[in-house]
């Protein structure tokens, strides 16, 4: 009994004989005991004394238990303490008014001696403690909300004091209210559980993990930069989106939203958790498994100091572009002849090795065109029969109504000619920032079909947000993700499902512009798909063996793209997960036969605008991919050539192609003329003769491999040959190296391409 000193307790009675009674029988089982006569005495002793149990009567004058009781709860200091009462009458309503006062445990006289020192004993080797004041959430295992920001707040002093900074960081599941609406809070509990089990696999031995309330769980990085925090948290949003949990017998796929925000000496508690909550705000509305790093410039403007900004924002884009485009011909012409003049001023002349490096690029980039034109010619189709039955599918339509809402009609009609024996859910996902009349005419077309889903994304800014959100929904294990302006052929998702069944977890189809005889820029556009999509992606795929997705009529097992998601701050979306996905391990391919018909830019400012998007986002994922993708395993060294020529090359090559101007001009200078050059050098002539059967064959391979519709205007494939070895080649090569200063300056933005068809007819509708 000897280890029983150690605790105190308080006895309360104003009955002498029962307070003498309990006080003699805890003392001779080891207890340390202090009595009072009543409870005004028992609260003047717990000014100077902490006991650890206290025992109280609940009939008493001045001051009774029940009274006392409130007191003790209520103060800081003395709530935690157990209280066991004691009592003559033993009422139910008296009790169960006891237990919800927070009274721990009830004797009723007269009582048992040794059940007395057995409740005593419990309630001292297990002491109840109240929910806000235990360490540990008892339902996850991890740190309560209360104990987690007093750690929070111990690592910010520590920081303050001149430690290293460290980040803080919130995750929240998506559809969270729906799940307590399904499940209740044993499903919220199941939930949180498995989620914090998922997140401290991930964590270090520092790393501390807490449970916040409205379903969030909270991450302390001691000492730990963005960097490393942000690798943790990308993979703990892996693991989340890849595992199964397990709620009320049922199996879900949860989706996380991660924010998290670095602290520093100069952040107070209060700016650490309104930084982290508001990127976890961010990333809830993009849903694409990013963590988000809180940013200044996500704190909100006034509407008209926004206003403000976007307009001289835009005017200064406007004014950048022409010092852009005339910067690159600084660097690619201008600088090159004067590195040139200078090196020969110091007798130090490079430009014949320069020459035959250029002329070995040029040819080397024809070899690389004139090969994959070869390989596309030969058809290979997916296999005749699915390699399991035709499983429920879902469509994705992205679509930014006012934008699209003149053909938004016309692209939900030929969704709903799609003819797919299994089930088929079409998910139309939409934004727009005002109410459209249209709204209404879709509610009608999903009321008369119910495969047709109608889902507004609210705060959506993005195709990328607006297929996240989709996912949530999405019932299909496979999905077809599509623009609002396409319309599919009937046939698409059972040839799709052909591939995917057999090995393939992303094809991509055969993008076919419809109203290509709108401009001469829509027909530019109309052969040049062909050439991308009927020869350049499945020639590539077939030599380099791997594909990639082109944003639309392209179809993903679901679960794949569930883990894969869509990043809206990448300007090209879909090459980012294509990449991403493909650094996974998945298999893309890409079916020149498995048709979808979109609208193509109609004017060139519309084009340019397209291609410049494009070409930057391009660029981005170089930047994130080029060097991941040549050191990962799951490449082959085949495959990384086929990165280093899709990452890389098509980054440098618009600036080797201008190279032979600085050159000439060089030689010009330097030998007194062009006409004293020697244009004839076998070399040049044959490398000239070469590089400018590019273009030809190109055409000539998309017009081999085009779609029927396609083919049968021959005076378009001869206006693309004519545009393309005048002006358009070199059109998208100035794209390219503008869409690259424009990353260097930090200049992004993502313009919508205007479409061209009427507003459909809603007068029957």
């Amino acid at each position: 009994m000897a280890e029983n000193s150690q605790f105190s307790i308080l006895v309360i009675d104003d009955d002498e004989l029962t307070r003498t009674l309990i006080v003699e029988t805890l003392k001779r089982e080891g207890y340390t005991l202090l009595a009072a006569e009543n409870g005004c005495y028992a609260l003047e002793q717990l000014q100077s004394l902490s006991p650890d149990l206290i025992i109280s009567d609940i009939m008493m004058p001045e001051l009774d238990g029940l009274s006392l009781l409130s007191q003790l709860r209520g103060s800081p200091a003395t709530r935690g303490i157990p209280v066991i009462l004691v009592t003559a009458q033993g009422q139910i309503d008296q009790l169960v008014n006891a237990f919800r006062m927070g009274a721990d445990d009830f004797v009723v006289k007269p009582f048992n001696l040794q059940e007395l020192c057995a409740r005593v004993q419990a309630k001292l080797d297990r002491p109840p403690v109240p929910k806000d004041m235990l360490t540990f959430d008892p339902q996850t295992g991890v740190l309560s909300e209360k104990n987690f920001n007093q750690e929070v707040q111990r690592e910010m002093d520590r920081v303050a004091r001149g430690g290293a900074p460290g980040c803080l960081a919130y995750i929240q599941l998506a559809g969270w209210q729906q799940i307590l609406n399904r499940f209740g809070p044993p499903g919220e509990m199941q939930v949180l559980r498995q989620l914090s089990q998922l997140a401290t696999v991930q964590l270090g031995s520092l790393d501390l993990i807490g449970r916040l309330s409205a379903g969030r769980v909270a991450l302390l990085f001691p000492e730990s930069a963005a960097g490393p925090s942000q690798e943790k948290l990308e993979a703990i949003s892996t693991a989340i989106v890849s595992s199964a949990f397990k709620i009320g017998g049922e199996t879900l796929s949860l989706t996380p939203a991660v924010g998290f925000s670095e602290f520093t000496r100069q952040t107070s508690l209060d700016e650490a958790f309104d930084q982290a909550l508001t990127a976890l705000d961010q990333s809830v509305r993009h849903l694409d498994l990013h963590p988000r790093q809180y940013t200044p410039s996500m704190g909100s403007l006034r509407s008209d100091q926004t206003d403000r900004k976007q307009k001289t924002q835009k005017f200064m884009r406007w004014a950048a572009l022409p010092g852009e485009i005339i910067l690159t011909y600084v660097i690619g012409w201008l600088l090159p002849f004067l590195v040139y003049l200078v090196l020969d001023e110091l007798h130090f002349d490079i430009s014949r090795e320069v020459y035959l490096i250029v002329v070995a690029a040029l040819v080397l980039t024809g070899i690389f065109i004139w090969v994959e034109g070869f390989l596309s010619l030969k058809r290979i189709d997916p296999p005749a029969e699915p390699g399991s039955p035709y499983p429920p599918a879902s469509a994705i339509i992205a679509a930014y109504l006012p934008n699209e809402a003149a053909t938004i009609l016309d692209t939900v009609d030929a969704f709903l000619k799609i003819d797919y024996p299994g089930p088929l859910q079409i998910l139309l996902a939409y934004n727009t920032p005002v109410e459209l009349p249209i709204e209404k005419t879709l509610l009608l077309r999903s009321q008369r079909d119910p495969r047709l889903e109608l889902l507004k994304v609210e705060g959506s800014t993005s195709k990328a947000q607006n297929v996240n959100a989709a996912l949530e929904r999405v019932t299909g294990k496979f999905t077809g993700i599509f623009d609002a302006d396409h319309q599919p052929e009937p046939q698409c998702f059972q040839r799709a499902w052909r591939w995917l069944s057999n090995g393939v977890d992303v094809v991509q189809g055969h993008c076919l512009v419809r109203n290509g005889s709108a401009t001469l820029i829509s027909r530019l556009v109309a052969v040049e798909f062909e050439v991308i999509y009927g020869s350049s992606h499945p020639g590539r795929t077939r030599w380099h063996q791997f594909g990639i997705f082109g944003g639309s009529n392209g179809y993903w097992k679901t679960e794949l793209l569930r883990q894969t998601r869509m990043r809206g701050y990448m300007l090209t979306e879909d090459i980012d997960s294509s990449m991403r996905a493909l650094e996974m391990g998945a298999k893309i391919v890409s079916d020149p036969r498995l048709y979808s018909r979109e609208l193509a830019p109609v004017n060139l400012f519309a084009l340019w605008h397209q291609r410049m998007r494009w070409a930057q986002g391009w660029f981005q994922v170089s930047i994130q991919h080029f060097w991941r993708g040549l050191f990962s395993k799951n490449f082959s060294a085949r495959q990384k050539l086929g990165l280093f020529w899709l990452l890389g090359w098509r980054e440098i090559y618009p600036w080797i192609s201008m190279q032979v101007i600085p050159l000439i001009a060089f030689w010009a200078v330097k030998y007194h003329g062009l006409s004293q050059l020697d244009w004839l050098i076998p070399v040049f002539v044959l490398a000239t003769l070469f590089t400018l059967s590019v273009g030809p064959g190109q055409t000539l391979f998309g017009y081999l491999v085009a779609a029927p519709e396609i083919r049968q205007h021959k005076r378009w494939f001869w206006g693309y040959l004519f545009a393309s070895s005048l002006f358009y080649t070199e059109f998208k090569n100035l794209i390219g190296r503008v869409a690259q200063m424009k990353e260097y300056f930090n200049e992004q933005q993502w313009k919508v391409t205007p479409r061209s068809s009427e507003p459909a007819d809603e007068a029957n509708e």
